[in-house]
């Protein structure tokens, strides 16, 4: 993918690219509080020899501040560097990821000619309007453009814009609009090479007028699809100086994936974002991509003299929960018109169609008894979102990077 994003709209030469990280590869970095924990509470990554040899000394984590180098990671990347993609999927790096696939305590059925024929597919991408904006996100396989912008499309049609913000009642409102957009999720949401997604008619606005009449002042606990025949992820934002804006969701799926590591990376265990039950639009099958709720977003405006004009990029890791953190983000700046640092930094909450979570340990845990005075079951959870945004505001752009994980805002 990422190879043809370049040949499409790059700049650099390909070989370039690749030196910072193979310096930060050969030269290590300093092991973070957050991955020094995740490290000790993984039961299964140490009985790896590559990730011991890397992460582990004496049967424990390295300490927090410990310098960890990964030089065959640095070597796997000068591979690619000069020899391109067909160095990844093909040849002894393939041939090596087989191997450890294959020959694990849990061996899997990969084949060499797996990787060698995949293929990276470009998309359109989804947008639709909230309010005086056009928002653009990822369509599916993943399931997150389509449910933000259910969310939005709903609380468009609610009194969202009048509850106060950080309030029990936008709460309710937004947990509400969840509830129905993950259920919606849950019936049509896969692979459009396998299955007929009804994009067109999940965003139609008379099905949203209608999916929006069913919030009421208490909550519906779980909601139940509508009828459209009536009609371990990590996010990076990032704007030029040309003004060319990517926002880019990548994941692994677990934490530390797979726990398998290969030459330096670790494997991914993407197939557990299937549903394996028989039917279900996103039933596992051989060649099909898996739904996920990525959902990396571009805002354009969509009015006046700016019209057409990138206003803010945000994206967030967080599983299934990604759906819920980048709408609250969005909501955050457009509609609480809070800048992207302190919209990061907003409590998470919502629903996936269950109870309305809200972040453990946050302000907005005062919130519990108004919410079950209106019906909802409410859960506290440690929703650690890691949301990654930038800004267009006056005489350039602004960044914001969630305080619950490593991210940095960097620009000149």
């Amino acid at each position: 993918m990422l190879e043809l994003a370049h040949a499409r709209h790059g700049r650099l030469a390909w070989n370039e690219l690749f030196q910072p990280a193979i310096a930060a590869a050969e030269q290590g970095f300093a092991m973070s509080p957050r991955l020094h924990a995740q490290l000790e509470r993984e039961q299964y990554l140490r009985s790896d020899p590559e990730a011991r040899q890397i992460f582990y000394q004496d049967g424990k984590a390295k300490a927090a501040g410990a310098r960890i180098v990964n030089r065959e990671y640095a070597r796997t990347l000068t591979l690619i560097q000069a020899g391109g993609a067909d160095a990844f999927y093909r040849g002894e790096i393939a041939k090596d990821i087989v191997r450890a696939v294959r020959s694990h305590a849990k061996p899997g059925d990969l084949a060499e000619q797996d990787l060698a024929g995949y293929r990276a597919l470009e998309r359109e991408p989804l947008c639709g309007p909230y309010r005086q904006w056009r928002v653009c996100s990822m369509g599916p396989p993943s399931s997150g453009g389509v449910a933000v912008l259910q969310i939005l499309g709903l609380l468009e049609r609610t009194a969202f814009a009048r509850a106060p913000p950080h309030s029990a009642a936008a709460v309710h409102l937004f947990a509400e609009a969840g509830r129905l957009a993950y259920a919606d999720r849950a019936k049509y949401l896969g692979d459009p090479d396998f299955v007929s997604v009804p994009t067109g008619r999940l965003l139609d606005p008379r099905y949203l007028d209608r999916r929006a009449g069913l919030i009421g002042e208490r909550s519906m606990r779980t909601a139940l699809p509508g009828d459209t025949e009536a009609p371990g992820t990590s996010h990076l934002s990032i704007v030029d100086a040309e003004g060319n804006v990517a926002s880019m969701t990548t994941t692994i799926e677990a934490t530390f994936g797979s726990r398998i590591m290969v030459r330096g990376f670790l494997l991914n265990n993407q197939l557990t974002d299937f549903d394996f039950i028989p039917g279900s639009a996103n039933e596992i099958a051989p060649g099909k991509r898996p739904r996920s709720s990525m959902a990396p977003t571009i805002v354009f405006a969509a009015q006046g003299e700016m019209r057409g004009r990138v206003q803010l990029a945000v994206g967030s890791p967080g599983g299934p929960n990604i759906i819920n953190y980048v709408a609250k983000s969005l909501v955050a700046m457009l509609d609480w018109r809070l800048d992207a640092q302190a919209a990061a930094a907003v409590p998470n909450f919502g629903s996936r169609n269950g109870p309305t979570l809200l972040e453990a340990g946050s302000s907005y845990e005062a919130m519990k008894a108004e919410l079950e005075a209106r019906g909802h079951a409410v859960e506290m959870n440690p929703l650690v979102s890691g949301l990654h945004a930038v800004e267009r505001v006056s005489g350039g752009w602004r960044g914001g990077a969630d305080p619950r994980r490593e991210g940095a805002v960097r620009g000149r």
